[in-house]
């Protein structure tokens, strides 16, 4: 049976800057990972592109989409979904929280990625991570569409907010993406419309990568932060 992964974007760049590393590492694991991009991020994050004469905002959509699915070819997205529900503020409606029920039911991820639960400086990035876990518990309802196979109770990690100090985030997980990093940075620079943002994610890089090696007995340069929601269960400590 192939082992599949879940991570739900709010805008169309977050999972390449928050969770590129995680992606391709467990691509090239063999694992089926499924991009959700709820927005594009057409809005709020698209200064770029709207400063240029006569852009529309369809326009702009399209150029973040074949940003992402670059983004995307890059890390080994197995399917990459653009749900186009607005931004700033994302509407999240029962429809398309039932849609992520499906979409969660339909792949039995391993494991589930998406945002911090606080984001002072983007309110859809909450919103986002509260519409996920909803749709998890929604999933795993036996009487929710009975006919469908239940899922089962995949972790939950929480990607990095941009400024982590303001949004009560602490890393508990610290993943070594060093045999990738050369993917992300590559999937990174496929983001054009924010371009401003590729230098701030390699220091965050480092800077993750510096404290995983800070605490293991590895060599370690590169690496990206979680937050796990629930607690890990294991059959030994070392």
């Amino acid at each position: 049976m192939t082992n599949t992964a879940l991570v739900i974007s709010a805008h169309s760049a977050d999972f390449v800057w928050r969770a590129g590393g995680a992606i391709a590492l467990h691509a090239a694991a063999g694992y089926q990972v499924t991009v959700v991009c709820l927005s594009y991020g057409e809005r709020g994050e698209s200064a770029k592109l709207w400063r240029q004469p006569g852009m529309t905002l369809e326009r702009v959509k399209s150029e973040r989409q074949k940003e992402a699915e670059a983004a995307a070819k890059v890390l080994g997205v197995h399917d990459i979904q653009f749900w186009d529900l607005g931004d700033y503020p994302i509407t999240l409606s029962q429809e398309s929280l039932f849609r992520m029920v499906d979409v969660m039911r339909a792949i039995h991820p391993k494991f589930i990625l998406t945002h911090s639960k606080e984001d002072l400086y983007n309110w859809d990035h909450p919103a986002v991570t509260d519409f996920a876990q909803h749709a998890r518990i929604t999933a795993q309802a036996h009487g929710h569409n009975p006919g469908q196979k239940v899922l089962g109770a995949p972790p939950v990690f929480l990607f990095e907010p941009h400024q982590p100090e303001q949004c009560n985030w602490k890393p508990d997980v610290l993943l070594d993406i060093g045999p990738v990093w050369a993917q992300k940075r590559a999937a990174i620079e496929c983001m054009a419309g924010q371009e401003h943002l590729w230098e701030y994610y390699t220091r965050v890089a480092q800077q993750r990568g510096a404290q995983a090696a800070r605490n293991s007995d590895k060599s370690i340069t590169w690496g990206e932060g979680y937050a796990s929601v629930f607690p890990h269960v294991v059959e030994r400590l070392a």
